[in-house]
């Protein structure tokens, strides 16, 4: 699977998504028994007469087009949606027919089909953020910051990223070829991968020497809270000095999940707010109980840290809880919905932005580090080499006293 990030999903229609529905329905009933125009000024309550040229066009085409007699009102009502969403001028904006939602949501069950990777929007463009661990993704070659050229050979030049996710995702054991740029090279990469089954697991801890626990968050799923109490369990049980936290190349998840995970590690205050397009404020709190308070932490971060990590990252700064390191980050700070339309369909759009506790705007300016690292090109890396983290480690064994 590909995945996107993203924060809220599965919410109830809005009226919005309500007058998508009415566009699709009503306007096809409107002009089904209609074949000289004559109701393409019916109004239809509740929307703009602008849409009255919705009606007159499906009329025309039904009687002129030289295949008219054979429209298909499910595919073309499918197109009028996808032109609706493409004016909106919003990059995460998509279509999904009933396959491509019901694909979309295999994830809140926790295991998909796939090659494992996530993707996301940047300058314009669509690139990996990150392959998961032990996927076919990392397996095949695939690196965060990787721009997606082609998917079995076709272009994905004025495709959306949903429509991407959809030509890359596929059953266990079928092959996609992807042609990929990596950013260390001008030249692309033609990469085929076998495709899985990939299962969420976003926390994993190894000690180090000196009781320092890695403690690296690769997503921000319904479980990665549970799965965080009991790695901390097991540090405490290691006699733990400190953390590294390390959001590297995480793309994001749940609102929820990332309050839970930050009111692991802060007492009390702001995990985020959020503003909608009516201008509404919405604050998302720290949660009491948390098992991480005291625990002497440094957090890394790297330009792929996305969405629900970014959000981790800013309410820990503002909140002076912890040194983060490493580079800035990717600057995905807006809430996308996924809605369900009655048909088995769905759509995704922005509905809000999101603020660290302080207010700094996170989408597109992304979150600069308290300390900032230089960029490690992964091809002249040596695989047992990780100088960032090194670093993480060598700040925070000074912090707690412990020199290096």
């Amino acid at each position: 699977m590909i995945r996107t990030p993203m924060f809220r999903r599965f919410l109830p229609v809005t009226s919005l998504a309500a007058a998508l529905l009415a566009i699709v329905l009503l306007v096809m009933v409107a002009c089904s028994g209609s074949s000289n125009g004559s109701n393409a000024n019916n109004e239809i309550e509740g929307l703009p007469p602008e849409f009255a040229r919705l009606t007159e066009v499906w009329t025309l085409l039904n009687r002129e087009q030289i295949n008219g007699a054979e429209l298909d009102p499910s595919v073309v009502s499918d197109g009028a949606i996808r032109g609706m969403l493409n004016a909106l001028g919003d990059p995460y904006a998509g279509f999904l027919d009933r396959e491509q939602y019901s694909l979309e949501t295999e994830d809140i069950r926790g295991f998909f089909g796939g090659i494992g990777a996530e993707v996301g929007l940047r300058d314009g463009e669509i690139s990996i953020l990150a392959p998961m661990p032990d996927t076919p993704a990392e397996a095949a070659g695939v690196r965060p910051g990787d721009i997606i050229l082609e998917v079995d050979g076709e272009s994905i030049r004025g495709l959306s990223l949903l429509e991407v996710v959809r030509l890359i995702r596929g059953d266990k054991g079928t092959v996609v070829t992807i042609l990929l740029r990596h950013l260390s090279s001008a030249e692309p990469v033609s990469i085929e991968i076998k495709r899985d089954i990939i299962q969420l697991e976003s926390v994993n801890l190894l000690m180090q020497v000196g009781r320092i626990g890695h403690l690296r968050l690769s997503g921000f799923t319904g479980s990665t809270n549970d799965e965080l109490k009991e790695a901390l369990e097991r540090f405490e049980r290691s006699q733990g000095v400190g953390i590294i936290l390390d959001l590297r190349n995480n793309p994001g998840g749940l609102v929820s999940s990332v309050v839970d995970v930050t009111s692991q590690f802060i007492e009390d205050g702001l995990v985020l707010y959020q503003v909608d397009a009516k201008g509404n404020r919405r604050n998302w709190g720290v949660k009491s109980g948390g098992k991480a308070l005291d625990i002497p932490m440094v957090v890394l971060v790297n330009e792929f840290s996305a969405s629900a990590s970014e959000v981790f990252t800013g309410a820990i700064i503002d909140n002076d809880r912890a040194t983060v390191i490493g580079t800035t980050t990717f600057g995905k700070g807006s809430v996308t919905n996924l809605w369900p339309l009655v048909d088995g369909s769905g759509v995704n759009f922005t509905t809000a932005r999101w603020f660290t506790p302080n207010g700094l705007l996170i989408e597109g300016e992304g979150i600069t580090p308290d300390v900032i690292l230089d960029p490690v090109d992964e091809e002249e890396e040596e695989d047992d080499d990780d100088v960032h983290l090194d670093r993480a480690i060598e700040i925070l064994r000074e912090e707690i006293g412990l020199g290096t």
